[in-house]
């Protein structure tokens, strides 16, 4: 069973990046974070889902406004980093690292991903493998080590408050996102797949039947031109008898 172990967090919201890493532990199996207005506690839950699937808080400039300010810092660049160590579906510790940065401009700023890593250690060699991965990469083999789908992981497990309200939203909203939860477009996908390729069996089979009746009657006829040929011998070497008894005949009248 995999579970999330340490989140560690620097430059995000109100963390500084100027300050240590804050570090918080998760006790298994339940962990309670209690705290007043604005001390960070819906940041907790927005880095522990970004550090996962990648997906940031919504909003038109969540990008932005998810790292720390430059402005405040007086400064045209902020980089902010997290780093989530977590037991993977076979029990395995791993690690996550995401970093991003926030630029500052004149009258506008701009969000980058950089890429991340993941670290793990070698059951055979005991040695630490770091592996670096860009964020698409990231984004899908997190919830696969973790053996829950993105999908579970942004709508349900770490789902924002602000957007806690979707099962009350619209009918087209709600399907797609219970068709996401579900996988339900993919198992109709799989569902096509089966019946075009059943179809396309039975299209075989419907032609090897064919051509197995086909064979079945050229089968019947080499069967009636094999007694054709016994017969058609049988006469030739009575044929042949008779011939050799005139040629002895002849030989004699001699």
């Amino acid at each position: 069973m995999a579970s999330i172990a340490k989140l560690s967090i620097r430059g995000v919201r109100s963390f500084s990046p100027n300050d240590d890493e804050q570090v918080i532990g998760f006790c298994f199996p339940l962990t309670i974070i209690v705290g007043a207005n604005g001390c960070g506690k819906t940041t907790i839950i927005e880095s522990l889902k970004y550090a996962v699937t990648g997906s940031l808080p919504p909003g038109n400039k969540a990008g932005q406004a998810f790292v720390h300010d430059p402005k405040s810092l007086g400064q045209t660049n902020v980089k902010a980093s997290i780093k989530l160590r977590f037991n993977n579906t076979e029990g395995s510790s791993m690690v996550v690292a995401r970093s991003m940065e926030v630029t500052q401009k004149k009258t506008t700023a701009s969000f980058k991903a950089l890429d991340g890593t993941i670290r793990t250690v070698n059951r055979e060699t005991g040695e630490r493998v770091t592996m670096s991965h860009k964020c698409t990469e990231l984004d899908k083999n997190i919830p696969f080590f973790l053996g829950v789908s993105k999908p579970i992981l942004e709508h349900v497990v770490f789902c924002h408050q602000e957007d806690s309200s979707w099962p009350l939203q619209e009918g087209a909203v709600l399907k797609k996102r219970f068709d996401d939860i579900f996988d339900s477009t993919r198992y109709a996908k799989a569902l096509e797949e089966i019946k075009g390729q059943r179809k396309d069996y039975a299209s075989k089979v419907k032609d090897l039947k064919a051509d197995l009746a086909g064979l079945n009657s050229h089968k019947h006829a080499a069967t009636g031109f094999r007694e054709e040929m016994e017969d058609c011998k049988d006469k030739i070497s009575g044929m042949e008898d008779k011939i050799k008894i005139l040629n002895d005949e002849i030989e004699q009248e001699r």
